[in-house]
């Protein structure tokens, strides 16, 4: 499981970066100001549960349950949340009317939120 939370923590990191460098260059005169700033927070956001998979693929006082637990609720987590607010921001872009999937955001945000409560847990138990 480390190696896989590992992995995908990398990946989650790349795509940050390469997500976040092309909305600076690309999107910027594409979309709104306030469109940018939600884009922006997908990026955020997705860097920052990038590095927790980082965190807890490293930490041997984690049990393997709550390591994989913890990866999934990340891994959904922002392809829901970070996901959702791309195709939100960039919705004048597109055909596609992304305002039908925008109920997903806050359930990735839920699922964000559950993997810190599993980390407590597990770190209270400790």
């Amino acid at each position: 499981m480390n190696k896989r939370m590992l992995i995908l923590a990398t990946i989650f990191g790349f795509l940050a970066v390469v997500i976040g460098a092309f909305a600076a260059h690309g999107l910027k005169p594409k979309i709104s100001a306030s469109a940018m700033q939600s884009f922006e927070t997908g990026v955020r956001y997705q860097m920052y549960h990038a590095l927790l998979l980082l965190f807890v693929g490293n930490m041997d006082g984690i049990s393997a349950k709550a390591k994989k637990i913890v990866f999934y609720l990340i891994g959904v987590g922002i392809l829901f949340f970070s996901g959702s607010i791309y195709s939100l921001a960039t919705n004048s872009l597109t055909s596609f009317d992304f305002s039908v999937i925008g109920f997903i955001t806050p359930i990735g945000g839920l699922l964000f939120i559950l993997s810190w409560v599993v980390l407590f847990v597990e770190f209270v138990k400790k």
